[in-house]
């Protein structure tokens, strides 16, 4: 089997990549119909709904715990994983994006009179997640592990 038979071949990798993909898309739409207009950035950005992180590694633990079970250590690792990445989402990452937009309004407002020269360009604002953003990420990766499984037949 060649390089890429046996990447493609992996049913977690596939599953996780696949799931970031739809997440992304998903995403981007969501965007473009409440903005009317595609904002690329959206594709590989991150910030929104659903949350492409937590549908990446929800996807991965539940394609582990199908393949290898929940006894193993693959669904322990990526289950672990997840959890942290889900909670970094709704917690640190959001608040970061809080406060980028409150210094974005900050530099706009121009309290300081700053020079545009002297100020960097608009921070991120779209870093976190909220709870129901997590929760439709982990919705979709949950099935697409599934969808996927039946596409590998595991």
């Amino acid at each position: 089997m060649n390089y890429f038979q046996e990447l493609f071949s992996n049913y977690l990798l596939v599953t996780a990549a696949v799931s970031w993909l739809i997440a992304q898309i998903i995403k981007t739409m969501i965007d473009a119909y409440f903005n009317h207009g595609i904002n690329w950035e959206r594709m590989h950005g991150s910030g929104g709904m659903p949350s492409s992180h937590t549908s990446t590694v929800v996807s991965l633990a539940t394609a582990s715990a199908i393949k290898y079970g929940v006894g193993s250590a693959y669904f322990a690792i990526s289950f672990i994983v997840a959890s942290v990445v889900m909670y970094d989402a709704t917690g640190v990452r959001r608040e970061t994006g809080k406060q980028a937009a409150l210094l974005n309004k900050i530099l706009e407002d121009n309290p300081f009179n700053w020079k545009p020269d002297e100020v960097e360009t608009k921070l991120k604002e779209y870093v976190g997640h909220t709870p129901l953003q997590v929760l439709m990420g982990a919705i979709l990766g949950f099935i697409m592990a599934f969808v996927m499984a039946a596409v590998y037949q595991v």
